[in-house]
């Protein structure tokens, strides 16, 4: 039992499994926020603009059945709760959009040199130094 603890303890506290219970923790409270934008901020004036509509009452009610005299609770379809998750959808997506855009430019930013450097004279070779001695030794020599 204590060698299939001490696993566990290691997969849990690998770097990246305590990254993806952070950015699932975050994720939660930001959809909480992006909820409430939605709900609270963003969908009362568009209800306002069309009409005095609240989004979160818009359903369409079926028929009631009747089965033996007995009568089922009337059923619903809530299209504008719908409409207000595919609100909450494309606001997280946008958001996750802008920010995996941001950090894949300063991933670019980093992969980049700041300043190209000049290339370098190549260094000149045995043969060529050798020379270049023989040269100054003969200058010198005429003189």
């Amino acid at each position: 039992m204590s060698k299939f603890l001490n696993e566990f303890k290691e997969f849990a506290m690998r770097g990246n499994v305590l990254d993806m219970a952070v950015g699932v923790i975050i994720g939660g409270a930001f959809g909480k926020i992006v909820s409430s934008v939605v709900n609270d901020v963003i969908m009362p004036p568009i209800g306002w603009l069309i009409g005095g509509v609240n989004f979160a009452d818009l359903k369409l009610t079926l028929p009631t059945v009747q089965v033996a005299g007995e009568e089922f609770k009337t059923a619903t379809i809530n299209y504008g709760s719908f409409l207000q998750t595919c609100f909450d959808f494309l606001i997280v997506a946008f958001c996750i959009f802008m920010l995996i855009k941001a950090v894949n430019k300063l991933a670019k930013k980093k992969e980049e040199p700041k300043e190209p450097e000049a290339p370098k004279a190549p260094e000149p070779s045995a043969e060529e130094k050798l020379l270049m001695e023989i040269r100054d030794l003969l200058k010198s020599q005429q003189k």
